[in-house]
């Protein structure tokens, strides 16, 4: 039998693994995720779990306003919904109402919590994420920057609809060494992978390589770059959704050491 219940130290390992405890890649990430949890448990971070069994099969997070990727007041904002969908571990736990009893459960919290609407963000096609879904759901799109949607759903008549926090610039290299910056926020053990594989390879090419690491947890640098999560090198930026290989990334890297 399903529960949705609040996350607890008995499964906050699991929580901060996304439920792939079973994972290599998760491994590989590093504990950014307990760090940044550390530092947000008490900052309004609220996260909800759905159990089967006594099993973590999802999980849904958000966060309050002031910490949110987009602009706004008196909302929340999720960072992530997620049923667990590989074969590997619990296996596939999808399709079965999961993922819309943890929104539910994450709407009447934000209302109990007196916000005005819960926000998401979604992706304009059909991967993770979905925006579709989101719409299914009630919520509306209120901005876009490139696929990712902003999903909205008022719970009072003056809620007012936020809107991203766009990019504000870019890192700057020291001419004749090719740059690789990372901005890590610490909340995605996807994104926290890259962040790692980045760091490594960047190891194996000694002074030819300028690595900047950026840590988005602290607001007012988020504020000041108007980014994330990401993965630049020389400037340009690197898709990380789903996660690159080390083998990619140090192949980037090595093209463009070669041009030095």
């Amino acid at each position: 039998m399903m529960q949705i219940v609040d996350l607890s130290e008995k499964y906050l390992g699991t929580y901060c693994q996304c439920l792939e405890e079973w994972s290599d890649d998760i491994k590989e990430a590093g504990n950014h995720k307990e760090l940044w949890y550390q530092k947000m448990k008490d900052k309004g971070l609220r996260a909800k779990l759905a159990l089967e069994d006594d099993r973590v099969c999802g999980m849904i997070q958000y966060v309050p306003a002031e910490w949110a990727f987009a602009q706004g007041q008196d909302f929340y904002f999720i960072l992530c919904i997620w049923v667990h969908g590989h074969k590997q571990g619990i296996g596939n736990q999808q399709k079965k109402g999961m993922g819309t009893a943890l929104l539910h459960a994450a709407e009447e919290d934000v209302k109990a919590l007196n916000a005005k609407g819960l926000a998401a963000w979604g992706l304009s096609l059909p991967f993770w994420m979905k925006a579709s879904w989101f719409k299914k759901h009630g919520y509306t799109k209120v901005d876009k920057d490139g696929m990712a949607v902003l999903m909205w759903k008022a719970f009072t008549p003056d809620a007012q609809p936020p809107v991203w926090i766009k990019e504000k610039k870019r890192p700057e290299g020291t001419p004749g060494k090719v740059q690789v910056a990372v901005f890590k926020n610490g909340w995605c053990p996807a994104q926290n992978l890259t962040f790692e594989r980045a760091r490594r390879a960047v190891a194996e090419f000694g002074d030819s390589v300028e690595f900047t690491a950026i840590d988005t947890s602290e607001r007012s640098t988020y504020i000041e770059w108007g980014i994330n999560d990401a993965l630049f090198i020389d400037g340009k930026h690197v898709r990380t959704g789903p996660p690159p290989t080390f083998k990619k990334i140090h192949k980037k890297i090595a093209k463009k050491v070669k041009k030095l």
